[in-house]
C-alpha cells in the first residue's frame, strides 16, 4: 500500500516540528555551555582570590622581614661606627680594614632591605605620592652632596649639568630623587674610569627628561628589555663582584609610573649607558598653592 502525499499543511507541521527539535537541541547546548562558562568564571574567581592572598602574604612577609632586619643592621652599623671612631681605644690598620668591610657589608644589606620594603609597599598599594613645588637646582645640590664622599674616593667624575631655563616642578621630589639616586649609584658601580653626567631638559613642553650618562661598560641591546624587571641583573665580570637585589631599576620604573612618567635606557657595550626618566612638569593632581 503506497503512502499518501503530504499536503501543504502537513509539510508545514513537519517543518515546524523539525525546527522546534533543532531549537530545543540548541537551547540545551547553550544551557550546557552557559553552565560551563559559569563554572569557568567561578574557577577563575577562586584562582584570582588565591593569587591575591598569595600576593598579600608575600607583601606582608617582605614588609615584616624588612622591618625585622632593620634593628640588627642598625646595631651593626652603630657598633662599626664606634669602632672606627676609636672611642674604646685605637685600632690597628688591619682592624680598621676589617671594620670597614663589616660596615660596607651592613650598608649593602641595608640597601637591599630598603629595596625589598619599597617593593612590598608598592605591591600592597601603600606607597603614597606627596607632591610639592621645588627647584631642580635644589634637587641637584642635594644629590651632589649625597654622592660627594663616594666620588672623592673614586677615579670617576660626577658632573651635574646646571638645569638652566627650566621651570619649577610639581611632583614628589623624594620619589624623583630616589630614581636619580639609583641611576647614579648604578652608573658609578659600573664605571671604572671617565665620568657620570646628570642632566635635565624639557621634553614636549610639558615634561622634563632627567638623564644619567656614564662612560662605563655598557649593556648589550638584547638585555635592555629585561633591565627594569624585578630581580634582573646584568651578567658581567663587575656584576659578579657587586652585590644587589636586582630591584633598583625595577623600583625606578614603578616610581616613575607613580609620577605619571616612564623610564628608559640607551646603551652600547664598551661605550657607556644613558638611563633616563621622563615625568610631567606637574603631576596630575590638584596642585597646592605656591605661595
Amino acid at each position: 500500500m503506497s503512502e499518501l502525499p503530504l499536503n501543504a499543511t502537513d509539510e508545514q507541521a513537519v517543518l515546524i516540528a523539525r525546527l522546534q527539535g533543532e531549537a530545543d537541541a540548541l537551547r540545551a547546548e547553550l544551557d550546557e555551555t552557559n553552565q560551563g562558562v559559569l563554572a569557568l568564571y567561578a574557577e577563575l574567581d577562586t584562582q584570582a582570590e588565591q593569587l591575591r592572598q598569595a600576593s598579600d602574604l608575600k607583601s606582608r612577609f617582605l614588609s615584616y622581614m624588612s622591618h625585622e632586619f632593620r634593628t640588627p643592621l642598625g646595631s651593626i652599623l652603630s657598633i662599626a661606627s664606634l669602632l672606627t671612631d676609636e672611642l674604646d681605644g685605637p685600632l690597628s690598620p688591619e682592624q680598621h680594614r676589617q671594620v670597614a668591610f663589616v660596615s660596607n657589608s651592613a650598608r649593602e644589606l641595608s640597601d637591599m632591605v630598603d629595596d625589598l620594603l619599597d617593593l612590598a609597599k608598592i605591591e600592597a598599594g601603600r606607597i603614597s605620592i606627596s607632591p610639592a613645588w621645588f627647584d631642580m637646582f635644589d634637587l641637584f645640590a642635594a644629590l651632589r652632596g649625597m654622592f660627594r664622599p663616594i666620588v672623592d674616593a673614586s677615579a670617576v667624575d660626577l658632573i651635574f649639568e646646571e638645569p638652566m631655563g627650566l621651570p619649577r616642578l610639581y611632583t614628589d621630589d623624594k620619589k624623583l630623587a630616589q630614581i636619580l639616586r639609583n641611576f647614579i649609584s648604578n652608573s658609578l658601580k659600573f664605571t671604572t674610569r671617565g665620568e657620570v653626567r646628570v642632566s635635565a631638559r624639557l621634553e614636549d613642553d610639558d615634561k622634563v627628561r632627567f638623564a644619567v650618562t656614564d662612560t662605563g661598560i655598557g649593556i648589550a641591546p638584547e638585555l635592555h628589555g629585561a633591565l627594569f624587571e624585578d630581580f634582573s641583573q646584568v651578567d658581567s665580570p663587575l656584576q659578579k663582584r657587586l652585590r644587589g637585589t636586582g630591584l633598583g631599576l625595577s623600583l625606578c620604573k614603578r616610581f616613575a609610573h607613580l609620577l605619571g612618567g616612564d623610564v628608559g635606557v640607551q646603551s652600547t657595550p664598551g661605550a657607556g649607558s644613558t638611563f633616563y626618566v621622563i615625568i610631567p612638569l606637574a603631576i596630575a593632581v590638584e596642585p597646592a598653592d605656591e605661595t
